[in-house]
């Protein structure tokens, strides 16, 4: 009896014990499933956006040379309300209420405010979700101009012939671009059976995003609808690998980031393949974020020298097609406009932003010469499909009150 004790509770050690090894050997994996289980909850966020290489494998990309200066001018004070839905809203309950962590303005090239709340300082790496398409789209126009990609109206299996066989075959680089790939989607952040939250399940449990295409179908012919879809700048990410043969990190590194004099370096959110998350993986600081949005203002030149083609800059934020334009139009999704992963939320012609979920901005107005970035965690952000939830437009209406503000003379 003695001995059958002893095996039964050896045996149980021995159980308790492949059940830690197991859980260890898989405590990425859990923490990335908790991590993408919490998203859109209403569960607060900021610790896990400002390191997110606790949660994921990253890729660095490297700063070069000098850094460049941001000189600073005379200070703004914020406008204590703004105008929004036929209401005075005011500023620092929004700020307060979209979890804002930093807030930072250049006009005319000088800092005219710069704010850090929530912990975060000019040191913090913070996600960019889908502002970094926008840097995906910065890498795709170098491309084109290096000669690595022909002609954005080459199909994506061109370059990524791994992609023949799913929706996104017979999709070319431009409907990618502009978010008009044909291929079924629902972006829809509060439905827990979406598309793009199976993209987050699969991204946390290391799946290929490859595969994960050949989950979807076609609901439209390619370049005929505006459907925002995270999935197309995914794949653009790998069009840029296997076209150039350099990562996403590795060709911002080489092309951008070495040569803007950034501050710190960043890093790129990777899946377990090693694949950049090219729909939102960036991860820089508010400052460096705000040189990106500088290049842009500057038409991709950076102290004189060229950076980004300036027919790219240009054709980024300019709709090519009716279903591209600011408004409401039959065949788009939003009433905001959009070029090249780039969005324009008022006018064809008028500021120009890159925007991501919980609230990330870099607000572009070049009539103005001013770039506003914005990073945040708004743990309302997804709850509904609802303005009211993630209030983005919302987001617009306050750069637009600063903008005035600084234009009047604070």
């Amino acid at each position: 009896m003695k001995t059958g004790w002893k095996i039964a509770i050896g045996a149980g050690v021995a159980a308790v014990a492949a059940i830690a090894a197991v859980g260890v050997w898989k405590w990425p994996e859990i923490q990335r499933a908790r991590f993408v289980a919490s998203m859109f909850s209403g569960q607060e966020q900021v610790e896990r956006f400002r390191n997110m290489d606790a949660y994921f494998p990253v890729r660095a990309f490297r700063r070069g040379g000098p850094v460049s200066d941001l000189p600073q001018g005379e200070t703004i004070d914020l406008p204590a309300t703004y105008a929004y839905g036929g209401e005075t809203r005011d500023t620092q309950a929004f700020l307060a209420d979209t979890d804002t962590t930093g807030l930072m303005a250049v006009s005319q090239g000088r800092v005219v405010y710069e704010n850090y709340r929530r912990g975060n300082d000019r040191d913090t790496r913070w996600i960019s979700w889908s502002v970094g398409k926008s840097f995906i789209s910065a890498l795709i126009g170098i491309a084109v101009e290096e000669g690595h990609i022909a002609s954005i109206d080459d199909k994506l299996v061109d370059y990524a012939p791994e992609l023949k066989g799913t929706s996104y075959d017979g999709v070319t680089i431009r409907n990618a671009l502009e978010m008009s790939s044909g291929v079924a989607w629902n972006e829809d952040y509060s439905d827990p059976d979406s598309d793009i939250s199976r993209f987050g399940r699969a991204l946390a449990f290391g799946s290929s995003m490859v595969e994960f295409a050949k989950t979807l179908g076609r609901a439209n012919e390619p370049g005929t609808v505006n459907l925002y879809n995270s999935l197309d700048a995914q794949m653009l990410g790998l069009v840029l690998l296997r076209a150039t043969g350099e990562s996403p990190s590795e060709y911002l590194e080489d092309r951008i980031w070495s040569k803007i004099g950034a501050e710190h370096d960043g890093y790129w959110v990777l899946d377990d393949t090693g694949m950049e998350l090219a729909a939102g993986g960036v991860n820089v600081t508010l400052r460096d974020y705000a040189r990106f949005g500088l290049l842009y203002l500057n038409g991709g030149k950076w102290n004189g020298e060229r950076i980004v083609p300036a027919d790219w800059v240009k054709a980024s934020h300019t709709p090519d097609a009716p279903r591209l334009m600011p408004g409401k139009q039959e065949l788009s999704d939003t009433v905001w406009g959009y070029g090249y992963l780039w969005w324009l939320p008022r006018a064809a012609d008028g500021p120009f932003a890159a925007v991501g979920i919980y609230n990330q901005f870099i607000y572009v107005d070049p009539a103005q010469d001013l770039v506003i970035v914005k990073t945040s965690a708004n743990s309302d952000y997804g709850r509904t499909n609802e303005e009211t939830s993630f209030r983005e437009d919302e987001t617009i209406a306050l750069f637009e009150a600063m903008a005035a503000k600084i234009r009047a003379g604070n």
